[in-house]
């Protein structure tokens, strides 16, 4: 098949976008409202896009409160989603009023982060403190203005748990990652292998 996404119907049960660019890590983002109520929503829009120095980025379709917050703040951290968080995880991503803190209403503990006042998630093994960069607009090429822009963030302070490190390495059959697929799916990162990269030689 084939369509045209700016004129042309898929003629799919359901839009298969978000299904053909996976599997996409999910960046679950806290974040704190000036009035000091914590804020924490998965975006699986979401990715790094430096790494010296690091920075990382996700998108908000639509205005809400992490959006809000980080604009107001200029803080964010990214917490590592994770296997053994995934209902919890799930939970955060309710639509919930402006003003409650997803923190509670999923039973997760508060960490104090290091170099920012927004809290991290204390369980997860992975956590990134950032400050905001710059949020970009997007814009079709006719003009039409989209419902998602971008944050982008730059990592000032790391934080990864001791028991997911093996020998100097993040030991990824540890942490077990989340990632987003198309519809309501997922998967969850634990079949991992090596592929070293070829060298030039090789084709010389």
């Amino acid at each position: 098949m084939f369509y045209d996404p700016r004129s042309e119907p898929h003629g799919l049960a359901h839009n298969p976008f978000n299904a053909l660019i996976v599997p996409r890590p999910i960046g679950w983002i806290s974040s704190l409202a000036t009035d000091g109520t914590a804020n924490l929503a998965p975006y699986s829009f979401f990715n790094a896009v430096s790494g010296e120095p690091p920075f990382v980025m996700f998108s908000s379709a639509g205005r809400k409160d992490t959006q809000s917050n980080i604009e107001a703040t200029g803080e964010f951290v990214v917490n590592m989603a994770v296997a053994a968080l995934k209902t919890e995880l799930n939970v955060t991503s309710a639509p919930v009023s402006q003003g409650v803190d997803e923190f509670e209403i999923a039973g997760l503990e508060k960490a104090q982060c290091k170099n920012i006042s927004v809290p991290r998630v204390a369980a997860s093994p992975v956590a990134l403190e950032c400050v905001l960069t710059k949020i970009v607009a997007l814009e079709a090429r006719d003009g039409t203005k989209a419902r998602s822009e971008v944050i982008f963030g730059e990592v000032v302070g790391i934080h990864i748990s001791d028991e997911v490190i093996v020998d100097g390495l993040v030991n990824i059959d540890r942490v077990r990652p989340l990632a987003r697929l198309g519809y309501m799916d997922y998967a969850i990162i634990d079949d991992v292998f090596a592929m070293p990269r070829p060298q030039a030689s090789n084709y010389e």
